[in-house]
């Protein structure tokens, strides 16, 4: 294992073989953390996850008592958070390659040979498959299933569960062809409303 400078390992915490810690990471308590793992300056694993529960008093912050799990050959870009959970655990599946400041939230699970872009985040609970690609700011809501293979485009906003193998585009996210003949009516709206006034006029 090879820890660069600042680094800050919390007591609980084990880390695997030949990982490397690069400087001014943070590895908080209950994280666990494969073997050949890269952690890049600056990423938070296994902080505690935004847990409140609204009382008639304000907010009351849930104990977040859980683990994070990175398996084997998990690397973490620069300023990535992935929080832990109230109870039990937030996984990243082996081979998974996050970009630098991505959010994964409280309880998500991850699978195998995933590639996460910069700026993505998901809420708790989101499940992804194995191979699933989201590019740069996807933003997937709490509790999300995306299958095996799924394809998220940039800036895709994800509330709705999507199928092994799908490509999805646009927000609220659509499958992509569909966004296609969305995008060309949008581009065309101008010309649509001045024909429609014309009808109008006529009628």
């Amino acid at each position: 294992m090879t820890i660069h400078p600042n680094v800050v390992i919390y007591p609980q915490a084990k880390i695997g073989d030949r990982t490397t810690l690069h400087a001014n990471c943070t590895i908080h308590e209950r994280t666990q953390i494969g073997a050949d793992c890269v952690i890049h300056s600056g990423a938070v694993i296994g902080a505690e996850g935004f847990g409140f529960v609204p009382t008639r008093t304000g907010w009351l912050k849930m104990e977040q008592s859980g683990y994070t799990v990175l398996e084997d050959g998990v690397e973490v870009g620069c300023n990535t958070a992935i929080d832990r959970p109230a109870v039990g655990e937030t996984r990243v599946g082996s081979q998974t390659k996050i970009d630098n400041l991505v959010q994964i939230g409280h309880g998500c699970r991850i699978g195998t040979g995933c590639a996460i872009a910069g700026q993505a985040a998901m809420a708790g609970g989101v499940k992804l498959g194995n191979r699933v690609i989201l590019a740069g700011q996807v933003g997937i809501a709490n509790q999300v299933k995306i299958g095996d293979g799924a394809i998220a485009s940039a800036k895709a906003g994800i509330h709705d569960d999507v199928a092994p193998g799908e490509v999805v585009s646009g927000t609220p996210a659509v499958p992509h062809k569909r966004f296609l003949k969305i995008s060309s009516i949008l581009n065309r709206l101008p010309e649509i409303y001045q024909a429609l006034k014309k009808l109008q006029r006529g009628l």
